[in-house]
């Protein structure tokens, strides 16, 4: 107990003092939600990667969807490195940056706003990112509680209450800065974590040949196996489409989450892009990847403790049972790598919505005489109304982490996706594509919420995803063109001439 408390007490400085470290950057609003545009390939890229993969991940899906799928879920965390850091970085990463700074749109729904030239549309976006990322706060709560209660035995509720306020410390003091430097930080932890936790369970198992072979002689409860041996020790496992839809969600679905995007809003030039999308894939590769790898390890540990009295499996309850068994040296690292997973993802989430709410709803419609100060005090105190309303939830969830997760993700990524996607390339893209989108993203994972017409969250988001990016073009086709010269005019930043160097490029 010494050893982990000393670890939490480390963290918990460092966190709080990179918070007063960041103050000098958070002192305006370009400061305070941007870093003044101004954050480096390293900082940007593990503060995607920190913000991607939380608690959520670590205990829930790996747990989930490690037990479900075995060891071919370890391509739920490929999808992820490809698919949800190199692709998006590619695609997403520089004309992002040009374009947002040429509209000088802070944050997404601010991007909508400018770019489609409707207030309307800002703010629409605006309360859809507010209400959706409340529950995906509550499931990184959730995540990290079970863990420390297993650790600890510290009550629920106290865990969740003394991690908002630390997240708030920090974010309020310095801002996006402070979130980034801690996410560096927590990076690293995680990244020598779960190669560490990997190696001690896999040992615990008799090693790894060991480890699949004793998963190879568990059968199957999937009724399309018909019960036969091997299934979650094989390439595809034993539920290849539902394997799938989880890929695209949480590897596509990052394409579209506002607090995700608003890395490169922040990202200093063009070297740090380009660095960033290697740093950032191989930080996907190790983190993600293996905490699916080690979460397909999940039925080797089928006790009492991961079922509950009605019989049925508690999901978030397996790879707190994993790592029970570990010394206390490595209980302490994994208690750490998980506080650090939550927190970037925490912080990034608070900073994202209090930032949306005050310049995207208040500034200009609710409050016309906004200036700096009162921005900056308004993100502040956002910032604390969302810690609580998080907390609230989080101390009564209504249901498994992944699902919790799923739903947000699957609203937010379901209705921003696709306008913004075809916004940077394509400029025939109309307003009522963009309302389309948000009609369809959120009323398809809110209706399947009530009448579970698709079974599964993760599939309904992964639906509402894939239906947008088919939904924006058609709609575009048939509907109202904007007007050229607005049009024109946003993608005027990608037509502007910049001098490089022989070594970025060999052209006379």
């Amino acid at each position: 107990m010494v050893t982990k408390v000393i670890f939490l007490i480390l963290f918990f400085a460092v966190m709080v003092g990179v918070g007063f470290y960041s103050r000098k950057h958070a002192t305006n609003v370009n400061g305070f939600v941007l870093g003044g545009r101004n954050v480096g390939p390293w900082l940007t890229a593990f503060a995607y990667g920190t913000s991607y993969f939380s608690a959520v991940v670590f205990v829930g899906y790996a747990g989930q969807f490690g037990y479900k799928y075995g060891i071919s879920a370890t391509w739920i965390g490929i999808g992820n490195a490809v698919i949800g850091s190199l692709l998006a970085w590619v695609v997403l990463g520089r004309r992002t940056r040009v374009m947002s700074k040429h509209l000088s749109a802070a944050t997404m729904p601010d991007y909508f706003g400018k770019r489609y030239d409707s207030n309307a549309l800002r703010i629409a976006a605006s309360a859809i990112a507010f209400v959706f990322l409340i529950p995906y706060t509550a499931s990184v709560y959730n995540g990290l509680s079970r863990l420390f209660g297993m650790a600890f035995d510290i009550p629920y509720s106290v865990c969740v209450i003394a991690m908002a306020a630390l997240t708030g410390v920090y974010v309020i003091l310095g801002g996006y800065m402070a979130t980034a430097i801690n996410d560096f930080i927590q990076g690293i932890v995680m990244l020598f974590g779960i190669t560490a936790v990997i190696v001690a369970v896999l040992n615990g198992q008799g090693g790894f040949y060991e480890a699949v072979k004793n998963l190879s002689t568990i059968e199957s409860d999937i009724p399309r196996t018909l019960g036969q041996q091997g299934v979650f020790a094989s390439f595809f496992g034993p539920d290849l489409p539902n394997l799938i839809g989880v890929i695209i969600l949480t590897s596509l679905g990052t394409w579209g989450l506002p607090q995700m995007v608003h890395k490169f809003y922040a990202i200093k030039d063009e070297k740090s892009i380009k660095s960033g999308t290697i740093i950032s894939t191989i930080f996907a590769i190790i983190v993600s990847g293996g905490c699916y790898f080690l979460g397909g390890f999940g039925r080797l540990f089928d006790t009492p403790a991961i079922y509950a009295e009605n019989g049925s499996i508690i999901y978030d309850a397996i790879i707190p049972m994993m790592l029970s068994t570990l010394p206390d040296i490595l209980l302490g690292i994994v208690i750490v790598l998980v506080l650090s997973a939550s927190m970037s993802t925490l912080s990034s989430l608070v900073l994202t919505s209090s930032s949306t709410l005050t310049l995207d709803l208040l500034k200009d419609n609710i409050i016309k005489k906004m200036d700096e100060k009162k921005q900056l005090l308004s993100m502040r105190i956002l910032l604390v109304f969302f810690i609580v309303i998080s907390v609230v939830i989080a101390l009564d969830p209504p249901t498994f982490i992944a699902q919790l997760m799923g739903i947000s993700w699957g609203a937010l990524a379901g209705a921003f996706l696709a306008p913004f996607l075809y916004g940077l390339y394509w400029k025939g893209v109309t307003k009522a594509a963009v309302w389309a989108s948000f009609a369809c993203g959120v009323g398809l994972t809110v209706s399947n919420m009530f009448f579970k017409f698709i079974a599964s969250p993760i599939n309904a988001g992964a639906i509402a995803m894939v239906a947008g990016l088919i939904i924006v073009p058609v709609v575009s086709l048939i509907t109202p063109k904007m007007d050229k010269k607005k049009v024109d005019a946003v993608f005027t930043c990608l037509d502007e001439t910049v001098v490089v160097s022989k070594k970025k490029s060999i052209e006379e």
